[in-house]
């Protein structure tokens, strides 16, 4: 489970950020930024996790509390996102970055330290510090996972609503069986992702 340890360490104003989305075949990729202002209160920490551990359930629950805390003044938070047509522009790694730099940049409060989930820094003009693994082993971390992580569901929920067909609010994009099945029939939309061979070798069709 995730500790404040991580943020002790760097002291002064640590944010923890994650992204949601680098490996689908459609929509977006979401960021998230968390700073804590102290060290979280045990009944939210007891929530808080990688959110690929957690069900929809667990995740829409701790996101509901995080959006609570962040009214009474116990963290901030910033979401930042890069379309589809950045993905194919820049490439998924740069397009997670930028999405990243968006979040931290719409930070109320600007950190002194920033870790980042995996081994690959963003460009931001702060200390930046890799953690792999973070999201299981850092509250804001794990608590920017969640973010992150609701908010893209949500806005490929969304997106299903105007694309039906593809089972976005299934699968939020991922490269599933019954995804694939969906693109074979359909081919692609404005949504999908182009540079990702399954979707590239169907535009190509």
């Amino acid at each position: 489970m995730p500790d404040y340890a991580l943020e002790r360490q760097a002291g002064g104003r640590v944010a923890g950020v994650d992204e949601a989305g680098r490996g689908p075949l459609a929509g977006p990729v979401m960021a998230a930024a968390v700073l804590f202002h102290a060290e979280p209160p045990n009944t939210l920490a007891a929530l808080l996790d990688d959110s690929k551990k957690l069900d929809a359930a667990k995740r829409e629950a701790a996101f509901g509390v995080l959006m609570a805390a962040a009214r009474a003044g116990v963290l901030d938070y910033a979401l930042g996102a890069a379309s589809t047509a950045e993905i194919g522009r820049l490439n998924i790694l740069r397009a997670t970055h930028l999405a990243m730099c968006r979040a931290v940049a719409r930070l109320r409060t600007a950190p002194e330290v920033v870790l980042v989930d995996g081994n690959m820094p963003p460009p931001l003009d702060c200390a930046v510090r890799c953690v792999v693994g973070g999201d299981g082993l850092s509250l804001s971390i794990a608590a920017a996972s969640i973010l992150a992580k609701v908010t893209r569901d949500r806005a490929m929920t969304r997106l299903d609503g105007r694309w039906p067909g593809y089972g976005f609010a299934r699968h939020a994009g991922y490269a599933t069986a019954a995804h694939r099945a969906a693109l074979q029939k359909l081919g692609p939309c404005p949504h999908h992702r182009r540079g990702f061979a399954p979707v590239d070798q169907l535009v190509l069709l």
